[in-house]
């Protein structure tokens, strides 16, 4: 009876120790926010520079020109990237506001229609919108984006710095070089895996925009290239991205138009757009390198959107497979690993397999998770 009560202490001390950890890192992330999406954001190109420079390694081109052009990529694309998101919502801005008073004037007009009570629902709905007051937040969101960039490019040059010692660094952590490979399997499985699905996914961001672009200036409508830019980047938001973007170009052609007719077939031309690439083409390019559930996804845009806010949505599906990665070779998380994959089979095969056979000399049949 005494063990009894015993083990069932240390199981309500573990448990409550383990909500005051999971209490006290929710606070440090909350907390730290701006520099940990900074290090997040410099994780992920320091990953796929990596791949880069190793390609370039194959190419016989000397490591320190590698990566001296890497950093001077890095800089150039990402003080790029952040000039032209600010440059687009200053534009979406400077028209938006402009276009708020038409666009208003045209749903009350519309809820005429629907009767009085609707008329009057909607007006009120209306006058409680501050829709200059959204844009004008947008606006000072985007502006961090310059600070953040000098940040992001200051993380990613102490990595590459560091590259060369990290292994080091590993083998001396754990004392075995058996685990350390390990480890390391597991950070290069992690890389492999969500480069891949940063490639296939900005390839099908940028087919999205581009076919959203050319409906836009087919239609001689006005702001097609920062519809077109915000598209672009919604779509690396699983699901509600696509969604996010057609209500914005809905709004933004019934804002410049005025005519619910124009405003329908544009609007079921951009649904068609987005549902056929999200539906059909997404999951059978990005079926087998994710390996996600969808519930899973749904849950960490839920969870690092609240913490994070919008950085959080975009980081939500990498930290994702980071956490399944990491989960399913350490056996009493495999089961959190299982939970979170699609089908139940977070990996094609344990690194530790691969290993043990490997000592053994014979050669595992590898299959890329």
């Amino acid at each position: 009876m005494k063990a009894r009560d015993s083990q069932l202490s240390e199981r309500l001390q573990t448990g409550f120790l383990g909500v005051i950890a999971f209490g006290l890192i929710l606070a440090l992330l909350v907390q730290a926010r701006f520099i940990l999406v900074c290090l997040a954001f410099a994780i992920i190109i320091f990953s796929l520079t990596s791949d880069a420079i190793s390609a370039f390694a194959r190419l016989k081109v000397p490591n320190w020109l590698a990566t001296t052009l890497a950093l001077i990529a890095i800089t150039v694309g990402v003080l790029w990237a952040a000039t032209t998101v600010v440059g687009q919502v200053n534009e979406v801005v400077t028209t938006s506001i402009a276009y708020t008073d038409r666009a208003q004037r045209v749903l009350a007009t519309l809820s005429e229609r629907w009767g009085p009570k609707a008329q009057e629902n909607i007006a009120t709905f209306l006058g409680n919108i501050d829709v200059a007051g959204w844009i004008r937040s947008a606006a000072s969101q985007a502006s961090n984006l310059i600070s953040g960039s000098v940040l992001i490019l200051t993380f990613v040059g102490f990595m590459f710095s560091e590259r060369i010692w990290f292994p080091v660094k590993v083998e001396r952590l754990t004392g075995d070089p058996a685990r350390a490979q390990l480890w390391l399997d597991t950070v290069h499985t992690i890389m492999r895996r969500v480069n891949r699905y940063l490639v296939v996914k900005t390839g099908i961001s940028a087919v999205t925009a581009g076919l959203i672009w050319l409906i836009f200036r087919g239609a001689g409508l006005e702001l097609a290239g920062a519809i077109a830019t915000l598209t672009f980047i919604l779509n690396f938001i699983p699901t509600l991205g696509s969604i996010i973007a057609t209500v914005v170009t809905v709004a933004m052609v019934l804002a410049q138009t005025g005519d619910p007719a124009t405003t329908l077939a544009l609007g079921s031309l951009t649904t068609v757009v987005h549902f056929v690439i999200g539906n059909i083409f997404d999951p059978m390019l990005l079926g087998q390198t994710l390996r996600l559930s969808s519930f899973g996804i749904v849950l960490a845009l839920a969870f690092w959107g609240a913490v994070w806010g919008i950085a959080g949505t975009f980081l939500a599906v990498p930290i994702m497979v980071a956490v399944m990665i990491v989960c399913a070779r350490i056996p009493w998380l495999r089961p959190v690993a299982v939970m979170l994959s699609q089908e139940g089979v977070p990996e094609a095969e344990p690194p530790s397999r691969r290993l043990r056979m490997a000592s053994a000399g014979t050669e595992a049949p590898t299959r890329d998770p």
